[in-house]
């Protein structure tokens, strides 16, 4: 009978105890993953666009499980992928993570430099060489996997995956380890700034060849090409033809070129890649497992490389962001069965829109056109520099995009100031047909610009020490060449301030993040300090964006978020 009655009293405080334990480990509120997604060049409506279209464990998962942004919009002029992926991370702008384009003229080097280039941290396996190595030193701020690792010494861990070195290293950041393609032997490869040798599981997904599975394979159409909505759009005389591919389906991938492996990054092959590279990543390494949250940074490259080849509104883009959605749901399914969906977090977005091919929108009545960089530099400003101010060519340095950079020095054995230079050079540039503005370093470093939306992004762009002389802006849906890291010759273009390059998806989803549509104006500078609140942790150094309350506070029920995380999602991919 004494049993008994202990037993009555000793039940409801054992339940106690064990709820209450329970509770201890989840009550903090914190995910075992963060997965932060970048789909590179795949503006904002893409989604929306082929939404009908879509599987039920990708990109609809996203948008009907998690909360979507719908206006979305970087404030940066340049709009290229190292300044879209430095600025999702360290959530602010150029002008503070000092990531101002692709490329830029380092005074004291005397060249232009790569933006993650480091040649102290040659390949693992590799003799250094000028411009060959790579590390994020270059980043000025902190990245939120930084702060995530400052915030409990290092016991978290941190790693990105690209295609592309600048998709994995920047949003690495100073802490993580980052991994990407080999367009010389199809391997995923790092630097000696994050290991002295490869992880053993690294050097035996190398050794399996992953990429000589895809010789001799062709990029077909996923469906019967009446289906799309650019089905009747194959063959258009400005895309072009890289590495052998063609310009119309199916796309064959030929084993034996020289250029086998360059050529995967300009089909969905190069994705599939990533994504399996990723998933070994996540099962080797143990991501989710341990007693902190871990940080998981994967950006998919070949979106942008098919949009500069074929336009953003081709069949090849169509049909690619199709595969795309396959490959998230894949991702997703693989991350629930090693992690756990309502244990991870995850975070999509892009680092860049894109424009349209210049001829499909003068096709429909646009004036537009195409502009190289000799038309600037050769053939306006040199000849405006001996006409107006009587002084030789060599005072222009170079154009290195969207930058003039002038030779100070040069200037300074002449009778004019460089700003009366700057504001000469800047008047001539507008003269020119397609471009709209110019805004010069003195007046840059003043703030003596008008408030307009392009100058203020042209002014979120600006860094003293890097930025040049004079800021180039093109006019709407013009092509403004630049060089891409394999070819000169493309057909469609972004990096203006426009809002066909600033606009981005933004989703967040998993765990215990509501379901819901928001169309208010957002930054994707926003995601980092909305991820700094979720975790506990303080926002990168030169944070500007301001935390989601949608995503912090409320879920469809009315519950705050840690209450909401201890209710798991059902899966996505189940």
């Amino acid at each position: 009978m004494k049993a008994n009655r202990l037993i009555f009293w000793m039940f409801p405080l054992l339940m106690l105890v064990l709820i209450t334990g329970a509770d201890a480990k989840t009550a903090k509120g914190k995910p075992a993953l963060v997965l932060q997604i970048t789909i590179d060049q795949m503006r904002g409506d893409f989604p929306m666009r082929y939404k009908d279209r879509l599987g039920k464990g990708g990109l609809q998962y996203l948008m009907q499980q998690g909360t979507h942004y719908t206006n979305a919009h970087f404030r940066h002029a340049d709009t290229e992928t190292p300044v879209g992926h430095a600025a999702l991370f360290t959530g602010t702008y150029p002008a503070h993570n000092g990531i101002v384009a692709g490329n830029w003229f380092d005074k004291d080097k005397g060249r232009v430099i790569y933006n993650c280039e480091d040649d102290r941290y040659p390949l693992i396996g590799k003799k250094p060489a000028q411009g060959e190595g790579r590390a994020p030193t270059n980043i000025l701020s902190s990245t939120i996997g930084d702060e995530l690792m400052l915030s409990n010494n290092s016991r978290s861990r941190m790693f990105s995956v690209s295609i592309k070195d600048r998709g994995a290293i920047l949003p690495g950041g100073h802490t993580g380890k980052a991994f990407w393609y080999s367009k010389g032997d199809g391997s995923f490869v790092s630097s000696s700034y994050y290991y002295k040798t490869y992880p053993d599981w690294v050097t035996k997904w190398n050794g399996e060849k992953h990429a000589d599975t895809y010789k001799d394979k062709a990029w077909e159409l996923l469906h019967d090409p009446s289906t799309y909505v650019f089905g009747k759009d194959d063959d258009r005389p400005f895309e072009v033809d890289m590495f052998g591919l063609g310009t119309t389906f199916p796309h064959p991938v030929k084993g034996n070129a020289p250029h086998f492996y360059a050529s995967l990054i300009a089909t969905p092959f190069g994705d599939e890649l990533t994504a399996d590279f990723a998933k070994t990543l996540i099962k080797e390494e143990k991501l989710g497992k341990g007693p902190h949250t871990d940080f998981l940074a994967v950006s998919f490259s070949v979106t942008d490389y098919i949009g500069h080849l074929f336009g953003p509104s081709s069949l090849e883009v169509e049909d690619n962001i199709l595969r795309v959605d396959k490959l998230l749901a894949d991702l997703f399914r693989y991350v629930d069965e090693q992690v756990g969906l309502d244990r991870t977090l995850i975070i999509l977005s892009s680092d860049h829109g894109m424009c349209e091919a210049p001829e499909y929108m003068a096709s429909l009545g646009f004036e537009v056109g195409r502009l190289t960089s000799a038309t600037i530099v050769k053939d306006t400003l040199a000849k405006a520099l001996k006409k107006r101010l009587n002084v030789p060519e060599t005072v222009i340095r170079l154009y290195e995009h969207p930058y003039v950079y002038l030779n100070e020095d040069e200037i300074g054995k002449t009778e004019y100031s460089v700003a009366r230079v700057e504001a000469t050079l800047a008047e001539e540039i507008t003269r020119i047909p397609g471009i709209i503005g110019a805004l010069t370093r003195t007046d840059l470093l003043k703030g003596a610009v008008a408030p307009t939306r392009t100058n203020m992004t042209i002014l979120n762009n600006f860094h003293g020490k890097r930025s040049g002389n004079i800021h180039v802006i093109a006019d709407q849906f013009w092509y403004f060449y630049y060089e891409m890291d394999t070819t000169t010759d493309i057909a469609a273009i972004h990096c203006s301030p426009w809002t066909y390059d600033t606009y981005v998806p933004l989703f967040f989803a998993g765990y215990g993040i509501p379901a819901q549509r928001i169309a208010r104006p957002v930054t994707p500078y926003d995601i980092a300090p909305t991820l700094a609140s979720l975790l506990d942790i303080k926002p990168p150094s030169g944070s500007v964006g301001t935390p989601l309350d949608e995503v912090l506070h409320q879920n469809a029920s009315g519950e705050n978020w840690v209450t909401a995380s201890r209710t798991a999602l059902p899966s996505a991919a189940k």
